[in-house]
C-alpha cells in the first residue's frame, strides 16, 4: 500500500486535522515513516488534489481535507441556516484578542471606547476561539484573554504569524467585508462537517 494513499485515507476518515505525529501512530513499531516521507507524501497527495475541487490544508492542530474556498457559494445551497454575520463589535473584539494576545477585557473596553457585550465574549468562549490564558497581576486579578487552535483552525491558519498585519487592515470596512465573506465560506464548510 502506498503512504500516499493511507494518509489520504486516514486524513479523510478522521473528524479533526491529523498532525504528522498522529499519521505516524498509525503504522507498525518497524514501519514508521519519517516525518520528511510524511510530508513529502502530502505534497504528492496536494499536487494530486489541486485540479479538483478539494484539497489538503494545513492548520494548527494538522492536516484535514476541505472544500476549497471557491466552490462555498455553490455548496452553500445544501444548507438551509445561513452562517451567521457578525457585527462590527464581535469582530473588533476578536480582532483586539488576536493581535493584542494576551488581554483584559477593560483594556478591550479601553481601546474601543464602549464596554464589551457579555454576549459577545460568551460566544467566542463558546465556539472556543478564545479562552482564558491566565490572570493580570491587578486588583480583581482579571482574565487574561488569549485564541485557541480552534480559532487558528476555523480561519485556516497554522499560526498567529499569518494574520494579517495591523498596516494591512488600514481600510476596516473593507477588510471586514472580507473577512465577513471568509466567515460565511468558512462558516458553511464547517456546517456541512457537522
Amino acid at each position: 500500500m502506498l503512504l500516499e494513499n493511507i494518509i489520504e485515507a486516514a486524513i479523510m476518515a478522521a473528524n479533526n486535522p491529523l498532525t504528522v505525529a498522529d499519521i505516524q501512530k498509525l503504522f507498525e513499531e518497524n514501519t514508521v515513516p519519517s516525518t520528511a516521507d510524511i510530508k513529502n507524501a502530502i505534497q504528492v497527495l496536494r499536487e494530486r488534489y489541486a485540479a479538483t475541487s478539494l484539497e489538503i490544508q494545513e492548520v494548527a492542530s494538522g492536516f484535514r481535507f476541505q472544500v476549497k474556498t471557491g466552490y462555498a457559494p455553490a455548496l452553500s445551497r445544501l444548507w438551509a441556516e445561513r452562517p451567521p454575520r457578525y457585527s462590527r463589535a464581535f469582530l473588533e473584539t476578536l480582532s483586539l484578542i488576536a493581535y493584542r494576545q494576551p488581554i483584559t477585557r477593560a483594556e478591550i473596553e479601553e481601546i474601543r471606547g464602549v464596554a464589551v457585550n457579555s454576549y459577545i465574549m460568551k460566544t467566542l468562549s463558546e465556539r472556543e476561539w478564545i479562552r482564558v490564558i491566565g490572570h493580570k497581576d491587578l486588583p480583581g486579578k482579571p482574565a487574561l484573554y488569549g485564541t485557541t487552535k480552534t480559532f487558528l483552525d476555523y480561519f485556516n491558519l497554522k499560526s498567529l504569524d499569518e494574520l494579517p498585519t495591523l498596516a494591512e487592515l488600514k481600510n476596516l470596512d473593507s477588510q471586514e467585508a472580507k473577512l465577513q465573506v471568509q466567515l460565511e465560506l468558512v462558516q458553511t464548510e464547517f456546517e456541512h462537517e457537522e
